[in-house]
């Protein structure tokens, strides 16, 4: 994707680790926003260097800390129930990011045969720890050899977006789901909190997605867009932290506030702050 002559969407901050700022430029016929300049991949890694980046730990250390950790609970149990609505026989299942593998540890305790692919070596330590196996590398993992991949909030982190969706085409069976979980930067507590949105995560996100984007994007592999499912609970978590960017201290009322409104506005344009995707192979 050349995003040389695209125009500027908006500009933003780095609010978690470097206080560097990065345009956000915007494809206007995929709906796409890429965070710009990207840094080297050799260089994305002190931009995770941080205590605060939540989903490479297991810290509870705080309010804010626990409440993601009890609420991350139920969510794990409802996606598991998400992926055997799709595919009631239990397979093979990849989950790509698995970060500290606790999303694997429930799979694999629903009978699933799981395999993780994650780059956070401290992440992927804690992981092992809990009995997880590992391909070392995406490419390492055999073609049409899974029956469900999952990427929780990932693809928005991967630097080539076309590549990768080519390889979860490669590695899905001829009948088998893909289910990708990304941010959305039309939703309303986007739009409410602008620049100080905390999805934008720049520069470690380095793609925005609407629901327009990742139906075409796949679409061109020959994968189709089945269903679009809410993250209702991400409105609230980002709202937050959305609060603490904006006013410099964590406030939960005005989060909590943000995120029931965002979550209202969304039950009729269905512009929920983050989406599931369930894509499903057409085209082999």
């Amino acid at each position: 994707m050349d995003f040389k002559d695209h125009n500027v969407y908006i500009t933003v901050k780095d609010h978690s680790v470097s206080g560097e700022t990065f345009e956000l430029l915007l494809d206007k016929d995929l709906e796409l926003l890429k965070t710009h300049p990207q840094p080297a991949p050799a260089d994305l890694g002190r931009y995770y260097e941080s205590e605060d980046y939540i989903s490479h730990t297991d810290g509870k250390r705080s309010l804010f800390e626990k409440l993601y950790h009890t609420v991350k609970q139920k969510a794990l149990r409802d996606k598991i129930s998400l992926i055997q609505k799709f595919k009631p026989s239990k397979g093979e299942l990849l989950d790509i990011g698995a970060g500290t593998g606790d999303f694997l540890v429930v799979a694999k305790n629903a009978s699933w045969n799981i395999t993780g692919v994650e780059p956070s070596e401290k992440a992927r330590g804690i992981a092992i720890g809990k009995g997880i196996s590992f391909a070392s590398q995406l490419s390492d993992v055999p073609s049409h050899s899974k029956d469900v991949i999952t990427m929780w909030h990932v693809l928005e982190h991967v630097p080539d977006v076309e590549q990768q969706i080519t390889e979860l085409k490669r590695i899905l069976k001829p009948d088998g789901v893909i289910i990708v979980a990304v941010p959305n930067y039309k939703s309303y507590d986007a739009q409410y909190y602008g620049k100080f949105w905390a999805a934008y995560d720049v520069p470690r996100h380095l793609w925005h997605f609407s629901k327009t984007a990742i139906k075409k994007l796949f679409g061109l592999q020959g994968i189709d867009l089945i269903e679009v499912l809410p993250m209702k609970f991400d409105s609230f978590y980002v709202s937050l932290l959305s609060e603490k960017y904006k006013t410099g201290k964590m406030n939960f009322v005005g989060g909590f506030y943000r995120g029931l409104v965002s979550n209202v506005k969304a039950g009729k344009n269905f512009d929920y702050s983050s989406h599931i995707y369930v894509l499903k192979n057409t085209k082999n």
